[in-house]
């Protein structure tokens, strides 16, 4: 049984390697010609730090980013309306987060793949399914392949997905996202510490992903499609930002304009599947989440874990009905927390009820949400 995997993304790269752990037989494609040094930050919680174990992938990634010990979410000033510490997480799992930069985690997982097992420069463009069943690949080159099973992992704006489900939507949030990279030495206070500071209907993100790098994330109310000056971006958000801690301003100055990254902030609306036939998508193209509880790529590596486990389970079988009955409910949660979460950063009224909330929620409410979806299920 052949699978094929489109998209060298993170969730497709994962699902490759599991694939390669459990002797799969797969091909992955990819339309970049390279991987790319673009990107950002990002959270690799417990659950995914698990199957980066499960993979012999941990380590390395331990190596390349930064532990996050301590998660504050604050005002403005810093001063914490919830803040928590990772001991207990880290007591019961082996790990706290680990925040590393997008393109570090991307490189060492595709160092991992045969090179003979992933194609670049190869834009998929269509796929049609054979009177045997077998499904025919088509590319940008007009080049075709043959497989048994296909594997969407290209991402919100995914082809599989939209010739497989054209009626899906992506939906706006209502909120544009600006991300960069400070190459700047933190204070000890923040160096395992992972920071949100909320303020009027605006928010701004810090945790250290390597040595002197510092990824951040700027989050305020927009119409879609807006662009930057970028000679101005700066100017900008210093403005947006005058009234936050002094770290805020430090990090926006410390960073390149040409290395702040904007994009609107969307997810997918919840699909009723993920596959049909022998065609199923896989993270961001199946379940794309707004990245407000740092889930998005953690529940994608998730995807890899239990679609390889499936398969290897039940090796001549089509599996991805049951991929999607063991998954499905925890991901719409996390889609439905993440959305909320967002809208509740933002709130122009209320936002001293849900401050008086946030600073008095007990601690072990939290606790218990964390470690319930830090969980996966063991192999049989």
């Amino acid at each position: 049984m052949k699978y094929s995997i489109i998209g060298a993304g993170i969730g497709g790269l994962t699902t490759a390697l599991a694939f390669e752990k459990k002797g799969i037989d797969y091909h992955i494609f990819e339309r970049a010609s390279k991987i790319s040094e673009v990107g950002a930050g990002i959270w690799l919680a417990p659950n995914a730090l698990q199957v980066l174990e499960h993979l012999d992938v941990v380590e390395d990634a331990i190596e390349k980013g930064n532990s996050i010990d301590r998660i504050t979410l604050g005002k403005a000033d810093l001063s914490p309306l919830s803040d928590n510490f990772q001991d207990k997480i880290k007591n019961k799992f082996g790990y706290s987060t680990i925040a590393i930069h997008r393109a570090e985690l991307q490189k060492l997982l595709f160092a991992k793949i045969p090179s003979n097992k992933i194609t670049l420069g190869k834009g998929f463009k269509s796929f049609k399914t054979l009177n045997d069943k077998s499904i025919k690949l088509k590319f940008d080159d007009n080049s075709e392949f043959l497989t048994n099973f296909l594997i969407g992992a290209d991402g919100i704006n995914s082809i599989v997905r939209k010739q497989l489900f054209p009626q899906s939507k992506t939906r706006f949030s209502g909120q544009t996202c600006w991300r960069g990279i400070a190459n700047i030495k933190l204070d000890k206070e923040f160096e395992n510490r992972g920071m949100e500071l909320w303020g009027n209907q605006i928010r701004f993100g810090i945790s250290k992903i390597a040595k002197d790098t510092v990824y951040w994330f700027a989050v305020a109310i927009d119409k879609p499609n807006q662009k930057d000056d970028e000679s101005l971006i700066k100017q900008k958000l210093l403005k947006m930002f005058i009234n936050f801690h002094p770290l805020v301003k430090e990090l926006i100055i410390a960073t390149p304009e040409i290395n702040i990254l904007r994009n609107d902030i969307n997810d997918l609306k919840p699909l009723e599947n993920w596959c049909k036939n022998n065609v199923c998508l896989i993270g961001d193209a199946g379940h794309a989440t707004t990245p407000n509880i740092g889930q998005g790529g953690a529940q994608a590596i998730e995807d890899a874990y239990y679609i390889s486990n499936l398969i290897q389970e039940n090796p001549t079988q089509n599996i991805f009905d049951l991929f999607q009955q063991k998954r499905q409910s925890k991901v719409n949660m996390i889609v439905k927390q993440s959305w909320t979460t967002g809208k509740m950063a933002h709130w122009g009224y209320g936002k001293s009820f849900r401050n008086f909330l946030l600073k008095n929620m007990p601690k072990k409410i939290l606790e218990n949400k964390m470690m319930k979806m830090y969980q996966i299920e063991k192999p049989l």
